[in-house]
């Protein structure tokens, strides 16, 4: 009995010194180890619906970002591409659901009631939609609406935009009167508006006698009504051209007819060496990282998330100097670090009026409903408060130097 007894604790002392040295000793301050929590990250599956392909600049920019932060986090990734804002999207997110996604995301505007059917259904998945508008009134545990402070980086694009129109009229090119730029739009929509009207903000700081002229086209992803809208504008004389739409429809058009373009999701100076200037993006990277790593950790997902510049969720793309004004990257570090500092804000009440008239108070419809009921004040302290009470832009007005040509969509 005393050689079983003497024999059991040497085998207890080897196994506790083997957990020791493949633990790494227990004061090791290197030593790694996966988040507490409801999961491990390498446990972790997350589904993504994408509205369409790789061939869409729009979603080419949330493939990107989701294949980049789940190999990055070691998750396991299922992807749905061509997905439209139809029940085809509930399909997808029950199939995602079915096959075991923790998280299942998806990326455009009209998938949102599709999702949240699906959450209501799967309270054990979180759900995650891009753009839109009702998580914070739905109030589901699982569901949540993400976007960024995009409007900052259109801002800054507009920037470049006025002094690329600057440099044209010092060349003698046009008159300052004869400075108007157009703009390709999908649907008017608040989140277009807000990114038009913060494009023309930026440029109208540096150029003041700017104006704008914006053609719809009633698609995210229309390549051909694109090209169509540009050109239309570049008949009516705009001397430059912007976009939220997805296509290369747009930029194609002003290289074809050797006019600047400033692009949107990313650089286009590939395929418009001559004409492109900068672009905006939102880097879906962040928001990526922090859902993943909040089901990891068993921590609830913000109901509304917006981040910015600070985050990295809103970057520009390198400056075409081929195409750009001189003096273009120190104006933009300049401008960039007044919206840090709060010197600068986009929607400053008193850079813009509505019907000649400068804003005092601005009832705004954040909590979604089928009248779009006004709910809100959004003008304090001298600026239209963009993204503040939910995530998705509700910056919906009108202002003066900015005409629609179409407003069907």
């Amino acid at each position: 009995m005393k050689k079983f007894t003497k024999l059991l604790a040497l085998l207890t002392a080897v196994a506790m010194l083997f957990c020791f040295a493949a633990c790494g000793g227990s004061g090791d301050e290197n030593q790694t180890t996966e988040p507490a929590g409801e999961n491990s990250l390498s446990d972790l599956k997350v589904g993504f619906i994408f509205l369409h392909d790789e061939n869409s600049t729009y979603d080419l920019n949330f493939i990107k970002a989701a294949r980049e932060a789940c190999a990055k986090l070691g998750v396991e990734i299922v992807e749905k591409v061509n997905i439209p804002e139809s029940n085809e999207c509930y399909e997808a997110a029950v199939d995602l659901a079915d096959r075991g996604c923790d998280i299942v995301f998806a990326d455009s505007f009209g998938h949102e009631q599709y999702m949240i059917q699906a959450a209501k259904e799967y309270p054990d998945v979180q759900f995650c939609h891009a753009t839109g508008t009702m998580a914070h009134t739905e109030n589901l545990a699982n569901y949540h609406n993400a976007f960024a402070s995009i409007y900052e980086g259109r801002y800054l694009a507009g920037v470049a935009a006025g002094l690329k129109l600057n440099e044209m009229i010092e060349a003698g090119q046009f008159t300052a009167e004869e400075a108007k730029m157009g703009y390709v739009g999908a649907f008017t929509y608040a989140e277009v508006i807000s990114g038009y009207t913060s494009f023309y903000l930026g440029a109208k700081s540096v150029c003041p006698t700017v104006t704008m002229e914006v053609q719809f086209t009633g698609s995210w992803y229309d390549e051909m009504a694109e090209k169509e809208a540009a050109e239309k504008l570049l008949s009516n004389g705009c001397k430059l051209i912007s976009q939220h739409a997805d296509s290369m429809g747009a930029p194609t058009a002003c290289e074809n007819k050797g006019v600047p373009n400033v692009s949107y999701n990313g650089s286009t100076v590939a395929a418009c060496p001559n004409t492109f200037i900068i672009s905006s993006r939102i880097n879906w990277v962040p928001y990526y990282e922090y859902i993943i790593n909040c089901v990891a950790n068993g921590e609830a997902i913000a109901a509304d998330w917006c981040k910015g510049f600070d985050a990295g969720s809103v970057e520009l793309s390198e400056i075409n100097d081929k195409a750009a004004a001189a003096g273009t990257a120190d104006k933009l570090a300049e401008v960039k670090a007044g919206l840090a500092d709060g010197s600068i804000r986009v929607f400053d009440t008193d850079t813009f009026t509505v019907n000649g008239e400068k804003l005092t108070s601005y009832m705004a419809d954040v909590d979604t409903d089928a009248a779009y009921t006004p709910d809100t004040e959004v003008i304090a302290d001298g600026y239209f408060h963009e993204s503040e009470y939910r995530s998705a832009p509700y910056f919906d007005l009108r202002i003066d130097g900015i005409t629609l040509l179409n407003e069907k969509f």
